[in-house]
């Protein structure tokens, strides 16, 4: 994984600050390889409860992760009961590491 332990650590507690105790946070994609340079930073969140509104609350997660690191391009996908499962959300759970 290249994250440091604090920047996971960081990750963890924003998405927790945000969306509660119960979310989890996936790193996957690019970061997961040890071996490979570069990349932006790719995390898929998964609540136990509806969003009403999916924009907002990637938004609200991911611009303070964005500001840990210093503008890195960060992508999150959002898992959420009342939101239709996608292909990238199993990949992100079968081949990312969980934070």
């Amino acid at each position: 994984m290249r994250l440091t332990d604090y920047q996971a650590k960081r990750i963890k507690e924003i998405v927790t600050e945000k969306l509660g105790p119960e979310a989890r946070v996936w790193l996957f994609g690019s970061r997961v390889d040890d071996n490979a340079k570069g990349g932006d930073i790719d995390l898929m969140v998964s609540v136990p409860y509806d969003v009403e509104s999916a924009a907002s609350v990637t938004g609200s997660v991911v611009v303070p992760i964005v500001r840990l690191f210093e503008g890195r391009k960060t992508d999150l996908i959002l898992e959420a009961p009342n939101l239709k499962s996608q292909p990238i959300h199993e990949i992100a759970k079968t081949q990312g590491i969980e934070l």
